[in-house]
């Protein structure tokens, strides 16, 4: 007889396996590794600043004419606008196909075009806003012995370029400390004894300083090219600059100013641990490997650690690499933790060691090809390639577990035949329903490539990994494990299986002779569906416990630097008092992201300790609520790292946000608050902001024009010598060794002007007599105006708010429901619900869709496996019934249906249509020599082992991602929850439900002399 191709080739197939193991090893050691999938978030931001402009001036002339440019862009969906004092913020929303590089070429071409119209000095900056743009790792600068100019000079020019050279950094971000200036304050008196305004000190000091080339000389075959160098080089230099001459003498900068190293006017600071820092954050270049980035820069800290002076401590605050370790070690775990769980079920069953040792070694060699064809297409080992694998272990150990019982059955029946023919036979029998199998449990998978949004992006990502996984699954099983079980039977030596006969199992003929039964199964199925699907929470993407909270947090409209920073060392009091908290910083004036930022508003960073007590929900509640009790005038918005940014890269970084549209913005303004005191009765809610942001008072200087043409004194001037009052005007800069130090000149000292001091100040007159101020203008002083926003060019208020321990479609109900009850909206304003909530619902519209057309191609690939259509109806039946034993588990655990827990109840489907070709194809098989009635109790007896070993053995492999344990895992816990509970009512459906209604509607008995000769075909009753 003819050699098996499995015999004859099992040297070189197990050596295939082989290079695919190290392949797999070789892959999972050079794949890089990050927290979620390199994502292209389709969101460009252009922040423009125009100086300290009103409001409403700033609208008309910066952010409207911004907005007309970036309208007229290709693939715009949502365009959004705030302007604020001097400054505004517009995000393009582009669509997800969109080439964002492109994009925001465009966008800078068009604001090319229109930059003149704007006012000068516009200061532009466009930015593609995805991952890398964020920060990874931040660490804190501070010292008891150096001062703020020293600590921000030490991070400049010596941690920043050292960190730079690591490779995988784009940029290093220096955030607080002081910058160094020089200033000379002005002495009035003198200026006005020697006939000097500030606009003439400014002209000398600006005609002095220069460097400008003449021109090349050349000389003896040597080319020179000349320069004039006045630069200043020091602070001598700078007090002897020559101000005015005349034949009766020279004067000095030095004679009518007091020059001297000052730290500039800061309106942001930063803070660690409660103590004034420098922070230094790290951004990673796009697809760069994060944890090696971070081992990097962990070596040169420890570098710079040996180098740095005494009392500078540099220490970490943020740390992203650790929990993308910590959450890869944690999915990891839960999959060989489910996948040894697994194999021991195996064991259990079979109890047969070339059975047993096959599916152990099979299982690695599908896992190492998966890896090595995600390395080859060129994606990473993340939190939900990872996931993706360890969802598809238990289909992967299935298909590994059909193969083997059903060679091991037949050896069982057919303990004296050959190994090789035996393996031969059962896979040249099993071929076609392999191939119906896989493709059932793939095809589901195909649909999400319709899905959308940044849910699309990630869980696009996901099945993409499943079908890889389930592919490698069947080449394997195909053509590898027949090899394996070989090579184990050969090692295992010439002992026979014994002989063992199938044992009928009576309960079968007794359930379908009883239809009551399944019936009753099935109502009671439908009913707890019908019942669970209107109660079960919702949410939208899983959220995952990062043990790090992000607190937004704004003082009233106009609060000072300092008072804000007094304040919130009373924060830090009760941050410091949770006993969870390992450490946080702190930014003032500005905040993580790319952001336009008032100087009352900023953020803190809080990492929680590793091992602790509570979860980072709960120590947020409890922060919240001492936060709330203190009385502190502050206003505080709480969420978690990733999650946040995850935010800033969408449309809305808040679960809920309400959005009122209307013409006039006042009355947008009224709804808003009505909106937001509604929404903070809502139970459920937390952190509710009405959208309002008001910028601080104003005080406001108006000039006589005609009084200040009388005395010779332009517009100009008048405001030159304004500033140089308050802020002070940059005249020069002295030429450090590393940097250009600006040049000052104010009249106050101490940097700061009350307003008495304002509206009694003196006016130089351009001979260097003294006027006051109240001669030439009027001083008034006017309330902080809000904040504009705007969305497509219409008016908006948006209202936001968290959840607090509530889902996210049950609490937006309750709030839709307040709304419509106690609000009555005037002609022409409308409300729309944005956020988490808008993408729940276009996922989940889109979700449907997908479970639509994975049903439809699973009864495609059924009635092309077996050309009956009602038997493929009756499969497809069973197959959608399933998906309720995922809603009564997700229901019962209290885990809310989000995109990941629906994406389960689409992978049941497939799983039980799987399970039921085979038990299909064995009762058809046993129809030619056995009435109806015993060809169904023979397939479900022939199936009953392989069935609860698929079952116990996925329902093994999920257990430790449903029950979450570790960090990140909770972001594929709704997944395994709706899997396993699919799994268990799968069980039922199959063992009771299936022969039951097969057979009601099987009409067809085979003749009695269609007994097939078991010589030609010995597996005709042990197919799976």
């Amino acid at each position: 007889m003819k050699k098996s191709f499995f015999a004859e080739y099992e040297k070189p197939l197990l050596l295939v396996a082989l290079l695919i193991l190290c392949g797999g090893i070789f892959s999972f050691t050079h794949i890089k590794s990050s927290l979620f999938p390199q994502i292209t978030f389709p969101k460009i931001k252009v922040v423009a600043d125009a100086g300290q402009q009103p409001i409403d001036r700033m609208e008309i002339s910066v952010t409207r004419p911004l907005e007309e440019a970036i309208k007229q862009m290709p693939d715009l969906k949502v365009l959004k606008s705030t302007t604020s004092r001097g400054s505004c913020e517009i995000s393009a929303l582009m669509s997800w196909n969109a080439d964002m590089d492109l994009g925001k070429q465009r966008i800078e071409a068009r604001i090319a075009q229109i930059r003149n119209t704007l006012p000068a000095g516009t200061d532009i900056t466009v930015e593609k806003m995805d991952p890398s743009t964020l920060s990874v790792m931040g660490y804190s600068l501070s010292s008891d012995s150096m001062s703020p100019v020293e600590l921000k000079q030490l991070a400049l020019y010596t941690i920043k370029p050292l960190l730079s050279q690591v490779a995988g950094v784009s940029d290093i971000q220096i955030i607080g400390g002081w910058d160094k200036e020089y200033w000379a304050v002005l002495d009035r008196a003198a200026m006005s004894r020697f006939g000097l305004t500030p606009e003439i000190v400014a002209n000398a000091a600006a005609n002095t300083d220069f460097i400008k080339a003449d021109g090349y000389s050349s000389d003896y075959r040597h080319l020179y090219l000349t320069l004039t160098d006045t630069g200043l080089r020091n602070i001598e230099q700078l007090k002897n600059v020559v101000i005015k001459s005349d034949a009766k003498r020279t004067i000095y900068f030095k004679d009518i100013a007091k020059i001297e190293i000052h730290a500039a006017k800061q309106y942001i600071e930063a803070n660690a641990n409660g103590k004034e820092s420098v922070l230094i954050a790290i951004i990673q270049q796009p697809g760069a490997n994060v944890i090696d980035v971070g081992k990097a820069i962990r070596q040169k800290i420890e570098t710079l650690r040996k180098s740095m002076p005494e009392n500078v401590n540099l220490s970490p605050y943020y740390i992203q690499s650790d929990f993308v370790i910590d959450a890869i070690k944690s999915v990891r775990d839960a999959l060989l933790i489910g996948l040894l769980l697994a194999m021991i079920v195996t064991v259990l069953f079979l109890r047969s060691f070339r059975a047993s040792a096959t599916v152990l070694i099979t299982i690695p060699v599908t896992l190492s090809l998966t890896i090595s064809v995600l390395y080859a297409c060129g994606q990473t080992v993340n939190i939900m390639t990872l996931g993706a694998i360890a969802a598809s272990i238990g289909l992967i150990i299935d298909d590994a577990i059909v193969i083997v019982e059903q060679i091991h059955r037949t050896h069982e029946e057919y303990p004296g035949k050959d190994s090789g023919t035996l393996v031969r036979d059962a896979m040249d029998y099993l071929f076609r329903a392999m191939i119906g199998s896989s493709l059932s449990t793939i095809v589901i998978f195909l649909p999400f490539m319709l899905m959308s949004g940044v849910a699309g992006a990630y869980f696009k990502v996901m099945t993409n990994t499943m079908i890889i996984a389930l592919v490698c699954s069947f080449f394997t099983t195909w053509l590898l494990l027949p090899a394996i079980y070989l090579f184990i039977s050969g090692l295992s030596g010439t002992k026979r299986i014994v002989y063992s006969d199938l044992k009928e199992r009576k309960w079968v003929g007794y359930v379908i002779r009883r239809p009551w039964i399944s019936y009753l199964f099935i109502s009671f199925l439908i009913v707890c569906t019908v019942l669970i699907i209107p109660n079960i929470s919702t949410g939208f993407l899983p959220e995952m416990d990062e043990g790090s909270i992000v607190m937004d947090y704004s003082s009233p409209p106009g609060t000072s630097l300092e008072e804000t920073d007094s304040e919130l060392h009373e924060i830090e009091k009760i941050i410091k008092a949770n006993p969870d908290v390992e450490t946080y910083s702190r930014r003032t004036g500005t905040q993580m992201g790319f952001f336009i930022t008032e100087p009352n508003c900023g953020d803190y960073l809080i990492q929680l300790k590793k091992t602790r007590k509570e979860t980072t929900l709960q120590v947020t509640d409890e922060i919240r609520r001492k936060i709330e009790e203190s009385g502190l005038p502050l206003t505080v918005d709480f969420g978690q790292v990733i999650g946040d940014m995850l935010g800033d890269l969408m449309s809305s970084a808040q679960p809920i946000e309400i959005k009122i549209f209307g013409p006039d913005q006042e009355t947008v303004r009224e709804y808003s608050r009505k909106i937001a005191g509604i929404v903070r009765k809502v139970k459920g809610t937390a952190d509710v902001f009405d959208g309002i942001v008001i910028a601080g008072p104003s005080v406001r200087i108006v000039p006589d024009l005609s009084v200040l043409g009388r005395y010779g004194i332009s517009s100009q001037d008048f405001q030159y010598q304004m500033q140089t009052l308050l802020d002070g005007n940059i005249v020069g800069n002295i030429f450090d060794k590393e940097q250009l130090t600006p040049v000052r000149i104010l009249y106050s000292g101490n940097g700061n002007v009350s307003l008495s001091e304002i509206e009694n100040s003196m006016i130089a007159l351009p001979d260097g007599k003294l006027k006051p101020l109240k001669e030439f203008a009027s001083v008034d002083i006017t309330g902080g105006a809000a904040e504009i926003d705007r969305e497509n060019l219409q008016n908006v208020g948006t209202v936001t708010a968290r959840l607090d321990g509530n889902d996210l479609g049950g609490t937006v109900k309750n709030i839709r429901k307040q709304i419509n009850l106690n609000l009555k909206l005037l002609p022409g304003y409308e409300i729309v619900y944005g956020g988490s909530y808008a993408g729940q619902q276009k996922s989940f519209g889109e979700l449907l869709l997908i479970l639509i057309i994975a049903c439809l191609l699973v009864f495609t690939v059924i009635l092309f496996l077996f050309r009956d259509v009602i038997s493929a109806l009756i499969i497809m039946f069973i197959s959608i019934l399933g998906i309720s034993g995922s809603y009564i588990l997700l229901f019962l655990t209290g885990t809310p249906l989000n995109v990941g827990s629906y994406t389960g109840l689409i992978m049941i489907v497939g799983i039980i249509g799987e399970n039921a070709i085979f038990t299909y194809l064995q009762f058809h098989e046993s129809l030619k020599e056995k009435n109806k009635e015993r060809a169904i109790v023979y397939a479900i007896s022939t199936r009953l082992r392989p069935k609860l070993m698929t079952a116990l053995s996925a329902v093994a492999a999920l257990m430790p991602l449903a029950l979450g344990i570790g960090t990140g895992a909770q972001m594929h816990q709704p997944l395994a929850i709706a899997v396993i509970g699919g799994f268990i009512v799968a069980l039922p459906l199959l063992l009771v439900v299936y022969p039951t209604l097969l057979f009601k509607t099987f009409r067809t008995d085979p003749p009695s002399d269609s007994s097939p000769d078991p010589v030609a075909n010995p597996l005709s009753d042990s197919v799976r």
